[in-house]
């Protein structure tokens, strides 16, 4: 180190993977079979009727909950289900219907934008192509993917945050970024699972691995997942990976409390236990 260099000092990285050894194909075949037993035919959470609206939908959700836009959006698509009629609604009657959502301006706009473009350039339809999609306002490669997905039956994987996390934290496919993430999905993900892919890792984050506290106990694939810092008794979470529990965790409380050997406490030393009889 050069004279009066300082040290570089890196910030602890909760998700960093550089130790983790990676994942064997036959393991990430069993890994994508438990979270496809968990839900068959997983579904997006985001309410819609149609690949526009999808599109829409996607497009407010950024930095959003799916929850709080589908509060939002049946009034904004009972007047605007179509791109027409989302350019004559007007950016400002479309801000009044989405203020309950974050960047609502910014996404009015959007919206009024990428209408157009679909009425002028599309037809009014949404193109099944990727190029075409991320050139509209408002729309990345991560809205793009889900619209694809979701929408058109595409096999593709948009990687948000959920995704993001549990593929670092459990080893899956760790990447410093969305797309280094996408593109380690991409080539580990079996062609039989891709199709569903998306949906099973972001439900899986959302409710199992979340970011401030995992929940390893109830997790289908504890027993694989890299991630050394997991929540909960060890013998539980084997145990839910093997399809059981053990004995002693099925007994009733009371009945395992009446097995447990309590030390004898050692009378103390001046206590009127210890103490000699005083003579008469």
């Amino acid at each position: 180190m050069p004279v009066g260099a300082k040290p570089i000092c890196r910030r602890r990285d909760p998700f960093y993977t550089g130790a983790m050894r990676a994942f064997s194909k036959r393991e990430v075949r069993e890994f994508y079979r438990r979270l496809a037993e968990t839900r068959p035919i997983p579904q997006t959470e985001l309410e819609f009727a149609s690949p526009f609206t999808l599109l829409i939908a996607v497009v407010l959700s950024a930095q959003a909950t799916d929850a709080g836009v589908n509060k939002a959006t049946p009034a904004l698509f009972a007047l605007a289900d179509t791109p027409a009629k989302m350019v004559a609604l007007g950016e400002e009657r479309i801000v009044e219907l989405i203020r309950t959502i974050g960047l609502f301006r910014t996404k009015a706009k959007n919206l009024i934008a990428l209408s157009r473009i679909l009425v002028e350039q599309h037809g009014g339809e949404v193109p099944r192509d990727r190029a075409a999609l991320e050139a509209l306002p408002g729309v990345g490669r991560k809205t793009a993917n889900v619209v694809l997905n979701v929408a058109f039956g595409e096999p593709t994987i948009a990687v948000d945050t959920h995704i993001f996390r549990v593929a670092n934290r459990t080893g899956l496919a760790p990447g410093k970024t969305p797309l280094a993430v996408e593109t380690a999905l991409e080539a580990v993900t079996p062609a039989e699972y891709k199709r569903y892919a998306h949906h099973w890792l972001i439900l899986h984050g959302r409710y199992v691995c979340q970011a401030r506290k995992p929940d390893c106990p109830n997790c289908v694939v504890a027993d694989l997942c890299r991630y050394g810092a997991k929540t909960g008794p060890i013998e539980l979470i084997a145990a839910r990976a093997s399809g059981g529990a053990p004995a002693a965790l099925n007994e009733p409380k009371a009945k395992r409390a009446s097995r447990v050997q309590r030390p004898v406490a050692k009378p103390r030393i001046g206590s009127p236990r210890s103490r000699s009889p005083r003579p008469a």
